[in-house]
């Protein structure tokens, strides 16, 4: 089954300083969690993170899982380059009522890390065979993005961030679910909201979606 986790306000650890580790820090920006990355050798990249303050680096060799304790986090990644160690922190991990992930066996794994297709900062497409082959995990990615960032324009994201806005001030000013689906129906079929957004007056258009809660009360 395929989720989306929500990180905000969580704690992710990654373990290793490496390629693997890194493609996963990346993965985790933009998630609003706070990431913290523990290896005594990090690439250059993962140092420029750290270094622009978008992660922790904290510079300590790891042998065992006995740093669990010490850190508390809400998700796991072990990404060193020895499996055996690990498998240990993904074990333990476990013990812990932590999620794990291990970047050299899927199988070892908690959850999955699918490659993903990000549009406008607000649409993720995941490509994902189930750990069977990343490999073409990534081959279907790259064969997909052009094609999907054909189809998914600039005035679908304008609609998404439109509709975004108009139910985080629906959900106080309206109690009832149903009456809020069909509030955010008006405003998805609202004729002057989509030549605003055609116009490329996305603020306008967020207004007139305020507007049209305000009458509806």
């Amino acid at each position: 089954m395929i989720i989306d986790l929500n990180l905000a306000g969580k704690r992710a650890v990654i373990v290793g300083g490496g390629a693997e580790a890194q493609k996963r820090v990346r993965s985790l920006l933009g998630q609003g969690c706070d990431i913290t990355v523990i290896t005594d050798s990090a690439d250059p990249g993962i140092k420029r993170l750290a270094g622009a303050k978008k992660i922790i680096l904290k510079k300590s060799r790891v042998t065992d899982a006995g740093f669990i304790s010490d850190v508390n986090p809400d998700i796991l990644i072990a990404a060193t380059s020895d499996g055996q160690l690990n498998k240990k922190i993904a074990s333990a991990a476990r013990r812990h009522k932590i999620l794990a992930y291990r970047a050299d066996s899927s199988e070892d794994s908690d959850f999955a890390n699918p490659a993903t297709i990000s549009i406008g900062g607000v649409v993720q497409i995941a490509i994902f065979t189930g750990g069977r082959s990343p490999a073409m995990s990534k081959k279907i990615r790259a064969k997909s993005e052009k094609v999907l960032r054909g189809i998914i324009t600039k005035e679908d994201i304008a609609r998404i961030r439109v509709q975004e806005s108009a139910r985080k001030i629906a959900r106080d000013a309206i109690p009832s679910q149903k009456e809020r689906r069909r509030y955010l129906g008006r405003v998805m079929a609202d004729a002057g909201i989509d030549q605003l957004i055609k116009d490329g007056q996305l603020r306008k258009a967020q207004r007139r979606a305020a507007v049209m809660l305000e009458d509806w009360r």
